[in-house]
């Protein structure tokens, strides 16, 4: 694929976002195309080399705010009429309701999915507490003349050491995939934006 090629795909996929950053990002691309082709590489060479449209695609709307995708998408082109004026004065006890609720069960589902993270890891905070606790209770039970007793405990908190390693481990994971997911949704969100805009 070639350098105009390249940028006039670029600019069309890019279309939904405000055009400064259009303009800023393609003009990026273009010195860097440039900047291989000094260096030696063949137009096609150093287009190849950036990776594909799409990739790029999701690298700029990773970093591009939602709320600019969206202003950008609201923003309207033509003046309003007075009709459509009094139809969102008149509509909007339904329309701010119907927002504000969605607004707050997102957040709720949000806050509660990490809710649930910080749970985890509280759990796994209180197995670290008792196996600590067991290791400390061999030496307790031990100064009491319990020996066994101590023993025993001391086996308990080896137990909930490997335990806490293994929720360690299990926490840790789940809250990669939760922060994973969390930016694909909204990289989803941003893709579906841009998308219908340039349909």
């Amino acid at each position: 694929m070639g350098k105009n090629e390249f940028l006039e795909k670029l600019q069309l996929r890019l279309s939904g976002i405000p055009q400064v950053d259009v303009d800023e990002r393609v003009s990026f691309y273009s010195e860097m195309i440039d900047d291989r082709i000094e260096e030696g590489l063949t137009e096609e060479q150093a287009v190849a080399e950036l990776g594909t449209v799409d990739e790029i695609v999701s690298q700029i709307l990773s970093e591009v705010p939602l709320t600019a995708i969206v202003k950008e998408k609201v923003k309207s082109n033509r003046a309003l009429r007075v009709g459509e004026i009094l139809l969102i004065i008149l509509g909007s006890p339904l329309w701010i309701s119907l927002l504000v609720a969605i607004f707050a069960v997102v957040i709720s589902v949000y806050v509660t999915i990490w809710s649930m993270i910080v749970a985890i890891w509280a759990v796994d905070f209180s197995f670290a507490v008792v196996a600590v606790s067991g290791i400390f209770s061999l030496f307790v039970f031990s100064a009491m003349g319990k020996v066994v007793s101590g023993i025993a405990m001391l086996g308990v908190g080896i137990a909930f050491v490997g335990i806490t390693i293994l929720g360690f481990l299990i926490c840790l994971w789940v809250t990669k995939a939760i922060i994973w997911a969390t930016k694909w949704v909204f990289l989803k969100i941003k893709s579906g934006l841009i998308r219908k805009e340039t349909v």
